[in-house]
């Protein structure tokens, strides 16, 4: 909704404004890390006169740019924003000492910031200015859209979802290995677009030496940073000539191994090449390793990673209860039990231990189908 546009006189108008709110939250989501995503419309007499969201790498704020689009008219207008305003000076100064400058007249707030830093003081100081403020319009979606921000603040781990690609008996590969292509070519730039939400992909050691990618987001018109590539490797296999590796100076590529690897020579090349080797402690099991991985990446300012391969990566989370969202593309097609399975063994004595997740929403794409799940 452009400035200056006439808003529908309808019931609910706050739901109505917020969710406008939180499309705009949604247009840099995988793009703001370390920062959460948010979105503000400002709104007087029925008229937006102002909006913003945050901005690639996590500044501007979505407030200040709202407050700049709408100039003097900011007073006596309605803040709506997606996520609590900041209170905290920082690399900017506070966002909700700016709506208070601007002499706003009321706040609608989607739900609270739980950083330490903040965590109600930018609802506080607001109500301390005399400012109306109205909570929890929104919340829901509010709480989705920074799952991954929060997660990070309060768990010390990132936002997990599990994207495969699979046929209808749930094999990702012949047993020789061959898997291009299981979906059509809709459902493969689908994923380009599932990328696009996310801070960084993910795979394993095996998956990088048998596929070789590029794990870029070739999304027309995708204008963000580039998502950082991360690959579990804990032997240090990874060739100093694939295709991660040559393109390393250009795109961030981290690669996550055990403490002991890093006396390989293979350390050395990599490094030189220009990866990012992270040494964590090792663990007797995979679980254990994922957990290391997800303190590892929030530590650094991840919020959303996509682990796209391949089974081993994709059990080892599973087990260690870290995924939290399925994406399941899913080809008409059937391979037979000698194909590869898109999940290793998890070794479950009950099924009481399953991990279970409910289905959320489900796309076509030509003959093939996308379930999203959440856990």
């Amino acid at each position: 909704m452009a400035p200056g546009v006439q808003a529908p006189k309808v019931q609910g108008a706050d739901k109505d404004f917020m969710d406008v709110a939180l499309s705009l939250a949604a247009r840099n989501l995988g793009d703001t890390w370390p920062n959460p995503t948010v979105g503000c419309v400002l709104v007087k007499d029925g008229h937006v006169i102002g909006r913003g969201w945050t901005g690639s790498g996590g500044r501007p704020h979505a407030e200040t740019e709202a407050l700049g689009r709408a100039g003097a008219a900011a007073k006596g207008a309605t803040a709506y924003v997606t996520l609590e305003p900041c209170s905290h000076h920082g690399k900017t100064p506070p966002c909700a000492d700016a709506l208070v400058a601007a002499g706003i007249a009321r706040a609608v707030v989607a739900t609270t910031d739980p950083d330490p830093r903040v965590n109600g003081r930018g609802i506080a100081r607001l109500r301390e200015a005399g400012i109306q403020v109205s909570e929890s319009v929104g919340k829901t979606a509010a709480d989705r859209l920074n799952a991954g921000f929060f997660l990070k603040v309060r768990e010390g781990r990132p936002f997990f979802a599990l994207k495969t690609a699979t046929s209808l008996d749930g094999r990702i590969a012949l047993a020789s290995g061959e898997s291009r292509w299981i979906t059509g070519e809709r459902a493969r730039r689908a994923v380009h677009a599932l990328r696009a939400r996310f801070d960084a992909i993910l795979v394993g050691s095996e998956t990088a030496l048998t596929d070789d990618p590029l794990l870029t987001c070739r999304l027309d018109g995708y204008a963000g940073r580039a998502k950082v590539r991360i690959v579990l490797d804990r032997r240090l296999r990874l060739a100093p000539g694939s295709e991660l590796v040559k393109t390393a100076r250009e795109i961030p590529t981290w690669v996550m191994t055990a403490e002991q690897a890093t006396q390989s020579p293979r350390y050395g090349e990599l490094v030189a090449g220009g990866v990012d080797v992270i040494p964590l402690k090792d663990s007797s099991d995979h679980a254990g390793f994922a957990f290391a991985v997800g303190k590892a990446l929030a530590e650094r300012g991840i919020t959303r990673v996509l682990i796209e391969g391949g089974g081993q990566v994709a059990a080892a989370f599973l087990r260690a209860n870290l995924i939290d969202e399925v994406a399941w593309f899913r080809g008409p097609s059937v391979i037979g039990g000698d194909g590869r399975a898109s999940i290793h063994p998890m070794g479950l004595m009950n099924l009481a231990d399953m991990p279970r997740f409910h289905p959320r929403e489900s796309l076509k794409f030509g003959d093939d189908t996308l379930d999203i799940l959440a856990r």
